[in-house]
């Protein structure tokens, strides 16, 4: 059980930011809609920019010595968009039932407790 605990983490984490980046990437209207509430006329920056940093916490999850990096940009954009949905967005957006925000709450516990697994590979911290 310990060997999977973390594989699955990481699986829960990665495909929840992954499922988004479409949406992100290609400015669908809900994730520009989305992204104006927050940032305004910077919407586009700050979606772009926040895609692009999800896909690298992304790729880093799966790779072993970089797991850690992984988990701590992924614990930033939660923070990040659970803070949004706390502020400015609400809790449920579009009508979603608050499943963004669920989601979001569900991705940062997982690269908390993945940070924790793999904080014996923090270079600043051994």
């Amino acid at each position: 059980m310990k060997k999977y605990v973390p594989i699955i983490l990481k699986l829960v984490a990665a495909s929840i930011m992954l499922q988004t980046l479409l949406f992100k990437f290609t400015g669908a209207q809900e994730s520009v809609h989305l992204f104006t509430k927050i940032a305004g006329e910077n919407e586009a920056f700050l979606r772009i920019g926040t895609g692009i940093i999800e896909l690298i916490a992304s790729v880093l999850l799966f790779v072993p010595k970089k797991t850690w990096l992984g988990a701590y940009l992924t614990i930033g954009l939660m923070s990040g968009a659970i803070l949004s949905h706390l502020t400015k967005i609400g809790i449920v957006h579009n009508n979603d039932g608050g499943t963004l925000f669920i989601m979001a709450v569900i991705t940062l516990i997982s690269a908390i407790v993945l940070l924790y697994i793999n904080r014996k590979n923090i270079p600043f911290f051994n």
